[in-house]
């Protein structure tokens, strides 16, 4: 479902693909070859939320902003698992954010990292590259072969690439 409000209408490419149940509203942008899941939560009405390319919002997900203050930047190639929230952010291309996590207003996921499932990065901080987080509060916790990490990043965007193309055939926008 895709509402406009205040005067904002979602930006989406034809490339992308929307669950039935997925809700994209207000100020937001989509790249292309993007795919929001079912009952997954892309809320722009209260700032803007700018989304690269072969970006998966999975099932449950929700992106948010904070009025006034955080919009919300996600970069290309970026993985966002099951029942996560990304709320006031920036992240960078080519990171993985685990189910359940959850990313506060005003952090800075820098590219090539991993969120760990059901991690919490916590108001302000700022993850370094090539480095997996784990925790509550989220930490660094394992160097990782950015080399190697990001043919698998690259590897999971066409995937959910290809889930998107079994969907064809429902009336998703």
């Amino acid at each position: 479902m895709v509402i406009e409000v205040r005067g904002f209408k979602p930006l989406v490419p034809e490339s992308c693909f929307l669950a039935p149940t997925a809700c994209i509203i207000g100020d937001v942008q989509l790249g292309l070859n993007c795919s929001v899941w079912f009952n997954a939560v892309v809320r722009g009405d209260v700032n803007s939320i700018r989304v690269g390319n072969q970006v998966n919002i999975q099932d449950g997900a929700i992106i948010h902003a904070t009025f006034e203050k955080h919009a919300t930047s996600i970069g290309d190639r970026v993985s966002i698992g099951h029942n996560a929230i990304v709320h006031g952010c920036t992240i960078h291309d080519d990171v993985l954010i685990g189910m359940g996590s959850i990313v506060m207003d005003g952090c800075v996921v820098e590219s090539n990292c991993i969120i760990a499932a059901g991690a919490v990065v916590t108001q302000h901080s700022r993850l370094e590259s090539g480095w997996i987080y784990a925790g509550v509060p989220a930490k660094a916790v394992k160097r990782i072969d950015t080399s190697a990490f990001s043919g698998e990043i690259e590897r999971i965007a066409r995937n959910y690439i290809m889930y998107s193309s079994w969907f064809s055939d429902l009336e998703s926008k």
